[in-house]
Protein backbone atom coordinates (compact mmCIF):
# COMPACT_ATOMS: atom_id res chain seq x y z
CA UNK A 1 0.00 0.00 0.00
CA UNK A 2 1.34 3.57 -1.02
CA UNK A 3 2.40 5.64 1.85
CA UNK A 4 1.77 9.71 1.94
CA UNK A 5 5.51 11.55 2.43
CA UNK A 6 5.77 13.87 4.58
CA UNK A 7 6.16 16.66 1.99
CA UNK A 8 2.79 15.40 0.74
CA UNK A 9 1.86 15.92 4.44
CA UNK A 10 2.98 19.05 5.17
CA UNK A 11 1.45 20.34 1.60
CA UNK A 12 -1.90 19.61 2.68
CA UNK A 13 -1.47 21.15 6.31
CA UNK A 14 -0.72 24.46 4.71
CA UNK A 15 -3.52 24.01 2.29
CA UNK A 16 -5.50 23.68 5.46
CA UNK A 17 -4.02 26.65 7.36
CA UNK A 18 -4.72 28.77 4.30
CA UNK A 19 -8.32 27.67 3.77
CA UNK A 20 -9.08 28.15 7.37
CA UNK A 21 -7.51 31.79 8.02
CA UNK A 22 -4.67 31.18 9.66
CA UNK A 23 -2.34 33.24 7.48
CA UNK A 24 0.15 33.25 9.80
CA UNK A 25 0.83 29.62 10.49
CA UNK A 26 0.45 29.23 6.99
CA UNK A 27 2.88 31.33 6.05
CA UNK A 28 5.73 30.02 9.13
CA UNK A 29 4.85 26.27 7.98
CA UNK A 30 5.30 27.08 4.35
CA UNK A 31 8.60 28.76 4.69
CA UNK A 32 10.26 26.14 7.30
CA UNK A 33 8.56 23.31 5.30
CA UNK A 34 9.85 24.65 1.90
CA UNK A 35 6.24 24.35 0.55
CA UNK A 36 7.43 26.80 -2.22
CA UNK A 37 9.72 24.42 -3.68
CA UNK A 38 7.46 21.41 -3.96
CA UNK A 39 6.79 20.13 -7.06
CA UNK A 40 3.05 19.47 -5.95
CA UNK A 41 0.66 21.38 -8.58
CA UNK A 42 -1.86 23.02 -5.64
CA UNK A 43 -4.13 23.26 -8.59
CA UNK A 44 -4.79 19.05 -8.53
CA UNK A 45 -5.43 19.42 -4.45
CA UNK A 46 -9.51 19.60 -3.93
CA UNK A 47 -10.57 22.11 -1.00
CA UNK A 48 -10.58 20.17 2.37
CA UNK A 49 -8.11 17.78 1.30
CA UNK A 50 -7.01 16.87 4.81
CA UNK A 51 -10.27 17.09 6.16
CA UNK A 52 -11.76 14.48 3.98
CA UNK A 53 -8.71 12.37 4.20
CA UNK A 54 -9.09 12.69 8.18
CA UNK A 55 -12.88 11.63 8.25
CA UNK A 56 -12.20 8.60 5.90
CA UNK A 57 -9.39 7.39 8.31
CA UNK A 58 -11.81 7.87 11.33
CA UNK A 59 -14.78 5.95 9.46
CA UNK A 60 -12.43 3.26 8.45
CA UNK A 61 -11.05 3.09 12.04
CA UNK A 62 -15.06 3.10 12.85
CA UNK A 63 -15.92 0.25 10.85
CA UNK A 64 -12.62 -1.97 11.51
CA UNK A 65 -13.46 -1.40 15.32
CA UNK A 66 -17.39 -2.88 14.46
CA UNK A 67 -15.85 -5.64 11.96
CA UNK A 68 -14.45 -6.99 15.13
CA UNK A 69 -16.87 -10.00 15.25
CA UNK A 70 -17.65 -11.12 11.82
CA UNK A 71 -20.91 -13.18 12.92
CA UNK A 72 -22.94 -9.40 13.57
CA UNK A 73 -25.45 -8.20 11.53
CA UNK A 74 -23.65 -5.37 10.70
CA UNK A 75 -26.73 -3.84 9.57
CA UNK A 76 -28.51 -4.25 12.64
CA UNK A 77 -26.19 -3.74 15.36
CA UNK A 78 -23.48 -1.23 13.72
CA UNK A 79 -22.45 1.31 16.12
CA UNK A 80 -21.46 4.80 16.10
CA UNK A 81 -18.28 6.18 17.59
CA UNK A 82 -17.51 9.64 18.66
CA UNK A 83 -14.87 10.73 17.09
CA UNK A 84 -12.78 11.77 20.01
CA UNK A 85 -13.22 8.54 21.14
CA UNK A 86 -11.27 7.61 17.63
CA UNK A 87 -8.72 9.57 18.30
CA UNK A 88 -7.98 9.00 21.75
CA UNK A 89 -8.30 5.25 21.95
CA UNK A 90 -6.80 2.53 20.21
CA UNK A 91 -8.69 -0.55 18.67
CA UNK A 92 -8.79 -2.41 21.23
CA UNK A 93 -10.77 0.20 23.51
CA UNK A 94 -12.84 0.95 21.09
CA UNK A 95 -13.75 -2.52 20.42
CA UNK A 96 -14.44 -3.47 24.32
CA UNK A 97 -16.91 0.01 23.57
CA UNK A 98 -18.92 -1.59 21.15
CA UNK A 99 -19.06 -5.34 22.90
CA UNK A 100 -20.09 -3.19 26.02
CA UNK A 101 -23.19 -1.43 23.74
CA UNK A 102 -23.81 -4.67 21.89
CA UNK A 103 -24.50 -6.24 25.19
CA UNK A 104 -27.09 -3.45 26.66
CA UNK A 105 -28.86 -3.32 23.28
CA UNK A 106 -29.40 -7.55 23.53
CA UNK A 107 -30.61 -6.64 26.90
CA UNK A 108 -33.06 -4.27 25.93
CA UNK A 109 -33.87 -6.57 23.64
CA UNK A 110 -34.53 -9.52 25.73
CA UNK A 111 -36.60 -7.53 27.79
CA UNK A 112 -38.57 -6.12 24.92
CA UNK A 113 -39.24 -10.17 24.29
CA UNK A 114 -40.50 -10.63 27.93
CA UNK A 115 -42.76 -8.07 27.26
CA UNK A 116 -44.12 -9.02 24.38
CA UNK A 117 -44.16 -12.61 26.08
CA UNK A 118 -46.17 -11.39 28.77
CA UNK A 119 -48.78 -9.11 26.70
CA UNK A 120 -49.42 -12.58 24.38
CA UNK A 121 -50.43 -13.97 27.41
CA UNK A 122 -52.85 -11.63 28.32
CA UNK A 123 -54.00 -11.38 25.05
CA UNK A 124 -54.84 -15.07 25.54
CA UNK A 125 -56.24 -15.39 28.57
CA UNK A 126 -58.62 -11.85 27.38
CA UNK A 127 -59.73 -14.36 24.42
CA UNK A 128 -60.57 -17.73 26.73
CA UNK A 129 -62.76 -15.03 28.56
CA UNK A 130 -63.88 -13.55 25.76
CA UNK A 131 -64.92 -17.34 24.61
CA UNK A 132 -66.31 -18.17 27.91
CA UNK A 133 -68.67 -15.04 28.01
CA UNK A 134 -69.88 -15.93 23.78
CA UNK A 135 -70.67 -19.69 25.32
CA UNK A 136 -72.81 -18.71 27.70
CA UNK A 137 -74.30 -15.95 25.75
CA UNK A 138 -75.24 -18.50 22.96
CA UNK A 139 -76.62 -20.45 26.15
CA UNK A 140 -78.86 -17.44 26.72
CA UNK A 141 -80.11 -17.46 23.52
CA UNK A 142 -80.65 -20.96 22.95
CA UNK A 143 -83.18 -20.57 26.21
CA UNK A 144 -84.76 -17.80 25.02
CA UNK A 145 -85.67 -19.65 21.91
CA UNK A 146 -86.70 -22.82 23.56
CA UNK A 147 -88.95 -20.36 26.34
CA UNK A 148 -89.83 -18.90 22.38
CA UNK A 149 -91.38 -22.09 21.23
CA UNK A 150 -93.26 -23.07 24.23
CA UNK A 151 -95.24 -19.53 24.02
CA UNK A 152 -95.80 -20.19 20.48
CA UNK A 153 -96.81 -23.44 21.14
CA UNK A 154 -99.38 -22.27 23.92
CA UNK A 155 -100.51 -19.96 21.61
CA UNK A 156 -101.50 -21.75 18.90
CA UNK A 157 -103.44 -24.21 21.20
CA UNK A 158 -105.22 -21.41 22.03
CA UNK A 159 -105.99 -20.19 19.23
CA UNK A 160 -107.17 -23.50 18.02
CA UNK A 161 -109.73 -24.37 20.89
CA UNK A 162 -111.20 -20.91 20.31
CA UNK A 163 -111.53 -21.83 16.40
CA UNK A 164 -112.97 -24.97 17.63
CA UNK A 165 -115.76 -22.66 20.09
CA UNK A 166 -116.74 -19.83 17.80
CA UNK A 167 -116.60 -20.52 13.69
CA UNK A 168 -118.41 -18.26 13.06
CA UNK A 169 -116.96 -15.30 14.41
CA UNK A 170 -113.83 -16.23 13.33
CA UNK A 171 -115.23 -16.16 9.42
CA UNK A 172 -116.25 -12.62 10.37
CA UNK A 173 -112.76 -11.56 11.94
CA UNK A 174 -111.41 -13.05 8.48
CA UNK A 175 -113.66 -11.08 6.34
CA UNK A 176 -112.72 -7.68 8.21
CA UNK A 177 -109.30 -9.04 7.90
CA UNK A 178 -109.26 -8.72 4.51
CA UNK A 179 -110.96 -6.01 3.53
CA UNK A 180 -108.70 -4.13 5.93
CA UNK A 181 -105.50 -5.57 3.84
CA UNK A 182 -107.26 -4.75 0.50
CA UNK A 183 -107.78 -1.43 1.79
CA UNK A 184 -104.20 -0.62 2.86
CA UNK A 185 -103.12 -2.69 -0.57
CA UNK A 186 -104.59 -0.14 -2.61
CA UNK A 187 -103.30 2.89 -0.74
CA UNK A 188 -99.82 1.14 -1.42
CA UNK A 189 -100.31 1.00 -4.79
CA UNK A 190 -101.86 4.80 -5.58
CA UNK A 191 -98.21 6.19 -5.84
CA UNK A 192 -98.37 8.53 -3.12
CA UNK A 193 -94.49 9.44 -1.63
CA UNK A 194 -93.48 7.95 0.69
CA UNK A 195 -92.75 9.79 4.34
CA UNK A 196 -89.14 9.91 4.53
CA UNK A 197 -87.70 11.85 7.65
CA UNK A 198 -85.58 15.04 6.16
CA UNK A 199 -83.97 15.30 10.10
CA UNK A 200 -80.71 14.07 11.29
CA UNK A 201 -80.49 10.61 12.25
CA UNK A 202 -78.28 10.50 14.86
CA UNK A 203 -76.97 7.11 16.28
CA UNK A 204 -76.44 6.46 20.10
CA UNK A 205 -72.87 5.80 21.21
CA UNK A 206 -73.82 3.15 22.82
CA UNK A 207 -74.56 1.45 19.44
CA UNK A 208 -71.39 2.09 18.06
CA UNK A 209 -68.14 -0.23 18.55
CA UNK A 210 -64.71 1.82 18.14
CA UNK A 211 -61.83 0.06 16.77
CA UNK A 212 -58.57 1.76 17.94
CA UNK A 213 -55.01 0.53 17.52
CA UNK A 214 -53.94 2.45 14.51
CA UNK A 215 -51.17 4.98 15.07
CA UNK A 216 -51.93 6.49 11.26
CA UNK A 217 -54.90 7.28 9.14
CA UNK A 218 -56.76 4.14 7.84
CA UNK A 219 -56.87 4.06 4.44
CA UNK A 220 -58.92 0.76 3.50
CA UNK A 221 -61.72 -1.55 5.36
CA UNK A 222 -63.35 -4.67 3.98
CA UNK A 223 -66.01 -7.25 6.02
CA UNK A 224 -64.70 -11.15 5.46
CA UNK A 225 -67.33 -12.82 3.82
CA UNK A 226 -67.23 -15.86 5.53
CA UNK A 227 -67.69 -14.39 9.20
CA UNK A 228 -67.27 -11.22 11.82
CA UNK A 229 -64.02 -10.47 10.87
CA UNK A 230 -63.12 -6.83 9.74
CA UNK A 231 -60.00 -5.99 8.08
CA UNK A 232 -58.40 -2.48 8.34
CA UNK A 233 -55.33 -0.91 6.43
CA UNK A 234 -53.52 1.93 7.38
CA UNK A 235 -50.64 4.61 6.63
CA UNK A 236 -48.94 3.31 9.87
CA UNK A 237 -47.66 0.11 7.62
CA UNK A 238 -49.85 -2.46 9.40
CA UNK A 239 -52.89 -4.28 8.15
CA UNK A 240 -55.61 -5.26 10.90
CA UNK A 241 -58.18 -8.29 11.61
CA UNK A 242 -60.60 -7.36 14.13
CA UNK A 243 -62.89 -10.06 15.40
CA UNK A 244 -66.24 -8.45 15.84
CA UNK A 245 -68.62 -10.38 17.90
CA UNK A 246 -72.16 -9.94 19.12
CA UNK A 247 -72.13 -8.99 22.39
CA UNK A 248 -68.65 -7.35 21.97
CA UNK A 249 -66.92 -4.51 24.06
CA UNK A 250 -67.81 -0.75 22.43
CA UNK A 251 -64.37 0.53 22.86
CA UNK A 252 -61.44 -2.10 21.38
CA UNK A 253 -58.10 -0.71 22.24
CA UNK A 254 -54.92 -1.40 20.42
CA UNK A 255 -53.46 -4.72 22.55
CA UNK A 256 -56.86 -6.42 22.77
CA UNK A 257 -57.20 -9.89 22.19
CA UNK A 258 -59.86 -9.47 19.32
CA UNK A 259 -56.93 -7.69 16.83
CA UNK A 260 -54.19 -9.28 14.48
CA UNK A 261 -51.63 -6.95 13.55
CA UNK A 262 -49.95 -7.69 9.78
CA UNK A 263 -46.87 -5.70 9.56
CA UNK A 264 -45.52 -4.93 6.83
CA UNK A 265 -41.89 -3.56 7.57
CA UNK A 266 -39.85 -5.29 9.13
CA UNK A 267 -36.09 -4.26 10.49
CA UNK A 268 -35.38 -0.96 12.79
CA UNK A 269 -38.44 1.08 13.90
CA UNK A 270 -37.03 4.12 12.36
CA UNK A 271 -37.82 2.66 8.29
CA UNK A 272 -40.06 4.82 6.37
CA UNK A 273 -43.45 3.63 6.26
CA UNK A 274 -45.09 1.81 3.47
CA UNK A 275 -48.65 2.98 3.70
CA UNK A 276 -50.96 -0.05 3.34
CA UNK A 277 -53.67 1.10 0.32
CA UNK A 278 -55.81 -1.36 -0.39
CA UNK A 279 -57.23 -5.20 0.85
CA UNK A 280 -59.42 -7.48 -0.38
CA UNK A 281 -60.63 -10.63 1.18
CA UNK A 282 -60.94 -14.11 -1.26
CA UNK A 283 -64.88 -15.63 -1.55
CA UNK A 284 -64.46 -18.04 1.25
CA UNK A 285 -63.19 -15.58 3.79
CA UNK A 286 -59.41 -17.34 4.18
CA UNK A 287 -57.74 -15.42 2.97
CA UNK A 288 -56.97 -11.77 3.07
CA UNK A 289 -54.80 -9.54 0.38
CA UNK A 290 -53.04 -6.21 0.89
CA UNK A 291 -51.67 -3.99 -1.01
CA UNK A 292 -48.93 -1.23 0.10
CA UNK A 293 -47.05 1.65 -1.15
CA UNK A 294 -44.24 -0.59 -1.69
CA UNK A 295 -45.18 -2.01 -4.63
CA UNK A 296 -45.72 -5.77 -2.74
CA UNK A 297 -49.19 -7.49 -2.67
CA UNK A 298 -49.14 -9.81 0.42
CA UNK A 299 -51.27 -12.64 1.15
CA UNK A 300 -52.50 -13.71 4.65
CA UNK A 301 -53.83 -16.35 6.95
CA UNK A 302 -57.39 -15.10 9.33
CA UNK A 303 -54.50 -16.15 11.73
CA UNK A 304 -51.99 -13.10 10.82
CA UNK A 305 -49.38 -15.56 9.22
CA UNK A 306 -48.08 -14.34 6.16
CA UNK A 307 -48.28 -16.87 3.28
CA UNK A 308 -46.90 -15.11 -0.14
CA UNK A 309 -45.56 -11.88 -0.96
CA UNK A 310 -46.06 -10.76 -4.56
CA UNK A 311 -43.37 -8.79 -5.57
CA UNK A 312 -43.37 -7.07 -9.26
CA UNK A 313 -44.88 -3.95 -9.66
CA UNK A 314 -42.20 -0.55 -9.88
CA UNK A 315 -45.00 1.88 -7.97
CA UNK A 316 -47.55 1.84 -4.89
CA UNK A 317 -50.57 -0.97 -5.89
CA UNK A 318 -53.38 1.05 -5.27
CA UNK A 319 -56.12 -1.47 -5.71
CA UNK A 320 -56.14 -5.54 -5.56
CA UNK A 321 -59.09 -7.54 -6.03
CA UNK A 322 -59.86 -11.35 -5.74
CA UNK A 323 -61.44 -13.71 -8.64
CA UNK A 324 -64.41 -15.32 -7.50
CA UNK A 325 -62.87 -18.46 -8.22
CA UNK A 326 -59.81 -17.48 -5.94
CA UNK A 327 -57.16 -18.88 -8.25
CA UNK A 328 -56.24 -15.64 -9.20
CA UNK A 329 -55.44 -11.92 -7.45
CA UNK A 330 -55.67 -8.91 -9.52
CA UNK A 331 -53.41 -6.04 -8.92
CA UNK A 332 -53.36 -2.45 -10.37
CA UNK A 333 -50.68 0.13 -9.61
CA UNK A 334 -49.07 3.70 -10.07
CA UNK A 335 -46.32 2.15 -12.67
CA UNK A 336 -48.97 1.95 -15.19
CA UNK A 337 -49.63 -1.42 -15.08
CA UNK A 338 -52.35 -4.43 -14.10
CA UNK A 339 -50.89 -8.24 -13.09
CA UNK A 340 -52.63 -10.87 -13.06
CA UNK A 341 -50.79 -13.47 -10.09
CA UNK A 342 -51.60 -17.31 -9.83
CA UNK A 343 -52.05 -17.03 -5.94
CA UNK A 344 -50.89 -21.21 -5.76
CA UNK A 345 -47.82 -20.70 -7.57
CA UNK A 346 -47.08 -17.47 -5.82
CA UNK A 347 -45.67 -15.65 -9.52
CA UNK A 348 -47.38 -13.45 -11.71
CA UNK A 349 -49.53 -15.05 -14.42
CA UNK A 350 -49.74 -11.88 -16.84
CA UNK A 351 -48.92 -8.07 -17.03
CA UNK A 352 -51.18 -5.84 -18.70
CA UNK A 353 -49.64 -2.63 -20.05
CA UNK A 354 -51.55 -0.72 -21.72
CA UNK A 355 -52.32 2.81 -19.89
CA UNK A 356 -50.43 5.64 -19.98
CA UNK A 357 -50.93 6.78 -16.47
CA UNK A 358 -51.11 5.28 -13.17
CA UNK A 359 -53.22 2.43 -12.84
CA UNK A 360 -56.24 3.65 -10.52
CA UNK A 361 -58.53 0.52 -9.75
CA UNK A 362 -59.31 -2.60 -11.15
CA UNK A 363 -62.44 -5.27 -11.20
CA UNK A 364 -62.92 -8.76 -12.23
CA UNK A 365 -65.87 -9.20 -14.79
CA UNK A 366 -65.93 -12.71 -14.33
CA UNK A 367 -62.76 -15.55 -13.36
CA UNK A 368 -60.89 -14.67 -16.73
CA UNK A 369 -61.68 -10.98 -17.55
CA UNK A 370 -61.43 -7.38 -15.73
CA UNK A 371 -61.47 -3.74 -16.34
CA UNK A 372 -59.20 -1.54 -15.20
CA UNK A 373 -59.26 2.36 -15.03
CA UNK A 374 -56.50 5.51 -15.03
CA UNK A 375 -55.57 8.79 -14.62
CA UNK A 376 -55.56 8.65 -18.45
CA UNK A 377 -58.97 8.85 -18.35
CA UNK A 378 -59.44 5.50 -20.60
CA UNK A 379 -61.02 2.30 -19.17
CA UNK A 380 -59.93 -1.26 -20.48
CA UNK A 381 -61.35 -4.37 -20.20
CA UNK A 382 -58.80 -7.24 -20.40
CA UNK A 383 -58.71 -10.90 -20.65
CA UNK A 384 -55.96 -13.14 -19.62
CA UNK A 385 -54.11 -14.77 -22.66
CA UNK A 386 -54.97 -11.70 -24.84
CA UNK A 387 -52.19 -8.91 -25.60
CA UNK A 388 -54.52 -6.07 -26.57
CA UNK A 389 -57.54 -5.03 -24.98
CA UNK A 390 -60.97 -6.90 -25.71
CA UNK A 391 -62.59 -3.04 -25.25
CA UNK A 392 -61.69 0.21 -25.01
CA UNK A 393 -64.01 2.70 -23.34
CA UNK A 394 -63.55 6.74 -23.99
CA UNK A 395 -65.64 9.31 -23.00
CA UNK A 396 -64.48 10.51 -19.29
CA UNK A 397 -62.52 13.30 -19.38
CA UNK A 398 -60.91 13.14 -15.93
CA UNK A 399 -58.56 10.39 -13.90
CA UNK A 400 -61.17 7.70 -13.38
CA UNK A 401 -61.09 6.66 -9.94
CA UNK A 402 -63.53 3.50 -9.74
CA UNK A 403 -64.79 0.47 -11.92
CA UNK A 404 -67.64 -1.79 -10.41
CA UNK A 405 -69.18 -4.67 -12.91
CA UNK A 406 -72.84 -5.52 -12.38
CA UNK A 407 -73.09 -8.77 -10.99
CA UNK A 408 -73.90 -10.47 -14.71
CA UNK A 409 -70.34 -9.01 -16.16
CA UNK A 410 -72.66 -7.21 -18.96
CA UNK A 411 -72.92 -3.56 -17.68
CA UNK A 412 -69.34 -1.16 -15.81
CA UNK A 413 -70.12 1.42 -13.59
CA UNK A 414 -66.85 4.23 -13.64
CA UNK A 415 -66.84 7.81 -11.39
CA UNK A 416 -64.40 10.62 -12.48
CA UNK A 417 -62.74 13.62 -11.10
CA UNK A 418 -64.60 15.28 -14.39
CA UNK A 419 -67.96 15.24 -11.63
CA UNK A 420 -69.81 11.92 -13.58
CA UNK A 421 -70.85 8.70 -13.44
CA UNK A 422 -70.78 6.53 -16.34
CA UNK A 423 -73.01 3.07 -17.30
CA UNK A 424 -70.90 1.38 -20.28
CA UNK A 425 -72.43 -1.89 -21.98
CA UNK A 426 -70.27 -4.54 -23.68
CA UNK A 427 -72.48 -4.61 -26.91
CA UNK A 428 -71.72 -0.53 -27.24
CA UNK A 429 -69.01 1.59 -27.58
CA UNK A 430 -70.46 4.64 -26.00
CA UNK A 431 -71.83 4.62 -22.18
CA UNK A 432 -75.56 3.87 -22.08
CA UNK A 433 -75.96 6.63 -19.02
CA UNK A 434 -74.08 9.28 -18.08
CA UNK A 435 -74.77 10.86 -14.83
CA UNK A 436 -74.05 13.96 -14.14
CA UNK A 437 -75.83 15.36 -10.74
CA UNK A 438 -72.47 15.54 -8.60
CA UNK A 439 -71.07 18.78 -8.08
CA UNK A 440 -67.33 18.06 -7.46
CA UNK A 441 -64.74 14.66 -8.26
CA UNK A 442 -66.55 11.05 -7.27
CA UNK A 443 -64.02 9.11 -6.03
Amino acid sequence: MTSITSVELNFLVFRYLQESGFTHSAFALGYEAGINKSTIDGNLVPPGALITFVQKGLQYLEMEANLSNSDADLDEDFSLINPLDLITKDLYQLRQMIKEKRKNLQKDRDKDKERESYKKDKELEKEHEGERARVKEKERQEREKEFEKDRERIEKNKEQEKQHEDHNDRDMVTDQEEKINVKHEENGASGEPMDIPTTDVEIPSSDVTILEGHTSEVCACAWSPAGSLLASGSGDSTARIWTIAEGSSRLSQNGSSNVLVLKHVKGRTNEKSKDVTTLDWNGEGTLLATGSYDGQARIWTTNGELRSTLSKHKGPIFSLKWNKKGDYLLTGSCDKTAIVWDVKAEESKQQFEFHSGPTLDVDWRNNNSFAMSSTDNMIYVCKIGETRPIKTFTGHQGEVNCVKWDPTGSLLASCSDDISAKIWSMKQEKCVHDLREHSKCIV
